[in-house]
Protein backbone atom coordinates (compact mmCIF):
# COMPACT_ATOMS: atom_id res chain seq x y z
CA UNK A 1 0.00 0.00 0.00
CA UNK A 2 1.09 3.54 -0.84
CA UNK A 3 2.92 5.34 2.23
CA UNK A 4 0.38 8.38 3.36
CA UNK A 5 0.84 10.94 5.67
CA UNK A 6 -1.98 13.39 7.87
CA UNK A 7 -1.18 17.10 7.53
CA UNK A 8 -3.35 18.85 9.98
CA UNK A 9 -3.46 23.19 9.60
CA UNK A 10 -4.28 24.76 12.42
CA UNK A 11 -3.31 28.52 12.28
CA UNK A 12 -4.25 30.31 15.27
CA UNK A 13 -5.23 33.98 13.55
CA UNK A 14 -8.84 33.08 12.77
CA UNK A 15 -11.20 36.21 11.43
CA UNK A 16 -14.66 34.65 11.87
CA UNK A 17 -14.13 32.38 14.55
CA UNK A 18 -11.61 33.50 16.74
CA UNK A 19 -9.90 30.17 18.39
CA UNK A 20 -11.85 28.11 16.17
CA UNK A 21 -9.09 25.38 15.86
CA UNK A 22 -9.16 24.71 19.63
CA UNK A 23 -12.91 25.65 20.83
CA UNK A 24 -14.26 22.92 23.08
CA UNK A 25 -16.61 20.37 21.44
CA UNK A 26 -18.14 17.58 23.55
CA UNK A 27 -15.78 17.97 25.90
CA UNK A 28 -12.70 18.26 23.73
CA UNK A 29 -10.57 21.10 21.69
CA UNK A 30 -11.56 20.66 17.93
CA UNK A 31 -8.16 19.83 16.77
CA UNK A 32 -8.33 16.61 18.53
CA UNK A 33 -11.27 14.89 16.05
CA UNK A 34 -9.23 15.43 13.08
CA UNK A 35 -5.84 13.91 14.73
CA UNK A 36 -8.71 11.03 16.40
CA UNK A 37 -9.86 10.94 12.78
CA UNK A 38 -6.66 10.09 11.19
CA UNK A 39 -5.40 8.00 13.79
CA UNK A 40 -8.82 5.80 13.20
CA UNK A 41 -7.89 5.34 9.60
CA UNK A 42 -4.85 3.20 10.38
CA UNK A 43 -3.03 4.01 6.98
CA UNK A 44 -0.89 7.32 8.29
CA UNK A 45 2.81 7.19 9.05
CA UNK A 46 2.13 10.15 11.10
CA UNK A 47 -0.22 12.89 12.13
CA UNK A 48 1.37 16.09 11.39
CA UNK A 49 -0.18 19.28 12.27
CA UNK A 50 1.22 23.13 10.85
CA UNK A 51 0.59 25.39 13.55
CA UNK A 52 1.80 28.77 14.70
CA UNK A 53 0.59 28.64 17.46
CA UNK A 54 2.64 27.35 21.08
CA UNK A 55 -0.81 26.31 22.40
CA UNK A 56 -2.00 24.01 19.66
CA UNK A 57 1.04 22.75 18.89
CA UNK A 58 1.15 21.60 22.86
CA UNK A 59 -2.45 20.73 22.44
CA UNK A 60 -2.00 18.96 19.22
CA UNK A 61 1.31 17.04 20.73
CA UNK A 62 -0.82 15.59 23.74
CA UNK A 63 -3.32 14.40 21.16
CA UNK A 64 -0.46 12.13 19.40
CA UNK A 65 0.46 14.30 17.10
CA UNK A 66 3.79 15.12 15.49
CA UNK A 67 4.63 19.35 15.74
CA UNK A 68 8.19 19.82 13.72
CA UNK A 69 8.57 23.48 15.03
CA UNK A 70 6.17 26.14 14.51
CA UNK A 71 4.93 27.49 10.95
CA UNK A 72 6.41 30.86 10.00
CA UNK A 73 4.58 34.05 10.65
CA UNK A 74 4.64 34.67 6.80
CA UNK A 75 2.56 31.42 5.73
CA UNK A 76 0.36 32.32 8.67
CA UNK A 77 -1.79 34.88 7.20
CA UNK A 78 -5.39 34.78 6.45
CA UNK A 79 -4.27 35.01 2.48
CA UNK A 80 -1.46 32.62 2.76
CA UNK A 81 -2.11 29.39 0.38
CA UNK A 82 -2.30 26.02 1.21
CA UNK A 83 0.80 25.06 -0.59
CA UNK A 84 3.22 27.18 1.03
CA UNK A 85 2.60 25.28 4.64
CA UNK A 86 2.54 21.77 2.89
CA UNK A 87 5.83 22.27 0.78
CA UNK A 88 6.91 23.73 4.45
CA UNK A 89 6.28 20.42 5.97
CA UNK A 90 6.51 17.92 3.52
CA UNK A 91 10.24 18.85 2.58
CA UNK A 92 11.83 16.48 4.49
CA UNK A 93 9.29 13.83 4.07
CA UNK A 94 8.53 10.96 1.78
CA UNK A 95 5.23 9.51 2.13
CA UNK A 96 3.50 8.59 -1.63
CA UNK A 97 0.48 10.29 -0.06
CA UNK A 98 -0.62 13.54 1.66
CA UNK A 99 -4.03 14.05 3.19
CA UNK A 100 -5.01 17.47 4.32
CA UNK A 101 -7.32 17.33 7.50
CA UNK A 102 -9.24 20.64 8.66
CA UNK A 103 -9.95 20.85 12.04
CA UNK A 104 -13.30 22.44 11.20
CA UNK A 105 -14.79 19.12 10.01
CA UNK A 106 -14.96 17.59 13.32
CA UNK A 107 -17.17 14.64 11.90
CA UNK A 108 -15.05 13.22 9.49
CA UNK A 109 -14.34 9.61 10.86
CA UNK A 110 -11.58 7.00 10.54
CA UNK A 111 -14.15 5.37 7.75
CA UNK A 112 -14.45 8.78 6.20
CA UNK A 113 -10.70 9.22 5.40
CA UNK A 114 -9.81 5.07 4.79
CA UNK A 115 -13.04 5.10 2.40
CA UNK A 116 -11.25 8.41 0.22
CA UNK A 117 -8.10 6.91 0.60
CA UNK A 118 -9.27 3.96 -1.13
CA UNK A 119 -10.81 5.58 -3.86
CA UNK A 120 -7.61 7.58 -4.63
CA UNK A 121 -6.31 4.38 -4.93
CA UNK A 122 -8.47 2.57 -7.31
CA UNK A 123 -8.70 5.70 -9.56
CA UNK A 124 -5.09 5.15 -10.14
CA UNK A 125 -3.24 7.07 -13.17
CA UNK A 126 -6.54 8.72 -13.66
CA UNK A 127 -6.41 11.28 -10.75
CA UNK A 128 -3.77 13.04 -9.29
CA UNK A 129 -5.86 14.11 -6.03
CA UNK A 130 -9.34 13.38 -4.87
CA UNK A 131 -11.61 16.14 -2.81
CA UNK A 132 -14.86 16.10 -0.76
CA UNK A 133 -17.82 17.47 -2.39
CA UNK A 134 -21.27 18.28 -1.92
CA UNK A 135 -24.74 19.56 -4.17
CA UNK A 136 -24.29 22.82 -4.03
CA UNK A 137 -27.22 24.46 -1.95
CA UNK A 138 -27.32 27.93 -4.01
CA UNK A 139 -26.88 26.99 -7.68
CA UNK A 140 -24.38 29.35 -9.74
CA UNK A 141 -27.77 28.77 -12.27
CA UNK A 142 -29.56 31.57 -9.95
CA UNK A 143 -26.32 33.90 -9.19
CA UNK A 144 -26.07 37.38 -10.97
CA UNK A 145 -23.30 40.12 -11.47
CA UNK A 146 -24.41 43.82 -11.74
CA UNK A 147 -24.37 45.43 -14.83
CA UNK A 148 -25.23 49.24 -14.22
CA UNK A 149 -28.85 49.46 -12.84
CA UNK A 150 -29.57 46.00 -14.27
CA UNK A 151 -28.58 42.13 -13.26
CA UNK A 152 -26.56 39.91 -15.63
CA UNK A 153 -26.86 36.40 -14.96
CA UNK A 154 -23.51 34.88 -13.54
CA UNK A 155 -23.74 31.84 -16.39
CA UNK A 156 -24.28 31.92 -20.06
CA UNK A 157 -27.99 31.22 -20.37
CA UNK A 158 -28.90 28.74 -23.26
CA UNK A 159 -30.12 29.87 -26.21
CA UNK A 160 -33.70 29.69 -26.92
CA UNK A 161 -34.75 28.40 -24.09
CA UNK A 162 -35.58 28.48 -20.80
CA UNK A 163 -33.22 30.51 -18.59
CA UNK A 164 -31.18 28.78 -16.44
CA UNK A 165 -32.50 31.43 -13.32
CA UNK A 166 -36.05 30.42 -14.16
CA UNK A 167 -35.69 26.72 -13.91
CA UNK A 168 -36.54 24.82 -10.53
CA UNK A 169 -33.61 23.19 -8.97
CA UNK A 170 -33.93 19.88 -10.55
CA UNK A 171 -33.90 20.90 -14.00
CA UNK A 172 -30.75 22.16 -13.33
CA UNK A 173 -27.09 20.82 -14.16
CA UNK A 174 -25.91 19.06 -11.21
CA UNK A 175 -23.20 21.26 -9.38
CA UNK A 176 -20.91 20.30 -6.87
CA UNK A 177 -19.14 23.02 -3.61
CA UNK A 178 -15.95 21.82 -2.16
CA UNK A 179 -16.28 21.09 1.64
CA UNK A 180 -13.24 21.28 4.16
CA UNK A 181 -13.89 17.51 5.17
CA UNK A 182 -10.68 16.29 2.78
CA UNK A 183 -8.03 16.58 0.33
CA UNK A 184 -5.69 13.69 -0.74
CA UNK A 185 -3.32 13.77 -3.09
CA UNK A 186 -0.04 12.34 -4.70
CA UNK A 187 2.76 13.88 -3.62
CA UNK A 188 4.05 14.27 -7.45
CA UNK A 189 1.80 17.11 -7.36
CA UNK A 190 4.59 18.98 -5.19
CA UNK A 191 7.20 18.66 -7.85
CA UNK A 192 5.72 19.86 -10.74
CA UNK A 193 6.44 23.54 -12.06
CA UNK A 194 4.05 24.65 -10.20
CA UNK A 195 3.26 22.76 -7.49
CA UNK A 196 -0.18 22.48 -6.18
CA UNK A 197 -2.30 20.74 -3.20
CA UNK A 198 -4.63 19.10 -6.24
CA UNK A 199 -2.36 18.92 -9.16
CA UNK A 200 -4.70 19.17 -12.47
CA UNK A 201 -7.00 15.91 -12.29
CA UNK A 202 -9.25 16.23 -9.36
CA UNK A 203 -11.54 13.81 -8.70
CA UNK A 204 -15.12 13.81 -6.07
CA UNK A 205 -15.02 12.37 -2.90
CA UNK A 206 -18.73 12.96 -2.12
CA UNK A 207 -19.20 13.62 1.72
CA UNK A 208 -21.96 11.37 3.42
CA UNK A 209 -24.92 13.04 6.32
CA UNK A 210 -22.51 15.09 8.62
CA UNK A 211 -19.04 14.19 7.07
CA UNK A 212 -18.83 17.40 5.13
CA UNK A 213 -20.41 19.86 8.13
CA UNK A 214 -17.79 22.37 8.28
CA UNK A 215 -17.75 25.02 11.82
CA UNK A 216 -16.60 28.09 9.84
CA UNK A 217 -19.07 30.60 11.82
CA UNK A 218 -19.81 30.92 15.35
CA UNK A 219 -23.07 29.71 15.44
CA UNK A 220 -21.68 26.73 13.79
CA UNK A 221 -19.89 25.37 17.03
CA UNK A 222 -24.40 25.07 18.96
CA UNK A 223 -25.38 23.55 15.32
CA UNK A 224 -22.51 20.81 15.87
CA UNK A 225 -23.66 20.30 19.96
CA UNK A 226 -27.20 19.84 18.43
CA UNK A 227 -26.35 17.56 16.02
CA UNK A 228 -24.68 15.19 18.29
CA UNK A 229 -27.48 15.38 21.03
CA UNK A 230 -30.06 14.43 18.49
CA UNK A 231 -27.46 11.85 16.57
CA UNK A 232 -27.35 13.43 13.54
CA UNK A 233 -23.69 13.07 13.31
CA UNK A 234 -21.02 11.06 14.82
CA UNK A 235 -17.16 12.15 15.87
CA UNK A 236 -14.04 9.69 16.20
CA UNK A 237 -13.24 8.40 19.34
CA UNK A 238 -10.50 10.29 21.27
CA UNK A 239 -8.24 8.65 23.77
CA UNK A 240 -7.63 9.97 26.64
CA UNK A 241 -4.48 12.49 26.07
CA UNK A 242 -1.53 12.16 28.14
CA UNK A 243 -0.99 15.18 30.51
Amino acid sequence: MPSAVALVPARSGSQRVPGKNVLPLAGHPLIAYSIAGAQEAGIFTAVVVSTDSEEIADIARRHGAEVPGLRPAEMSTATSFDIEWVLHLMRDRDEEIFAILRPTSPFRTGETIRRAYDRLLELGDRADSIRAVEPVRQHPGKMWTLAGDLLEPLLPQPEGETPLHSRQYQALPKVYAQNSSLELAWTRVLDDAVPTISGRRVAPFFTEGAEGFSIDYPADVELAERMLARGDAALPSILQPAS
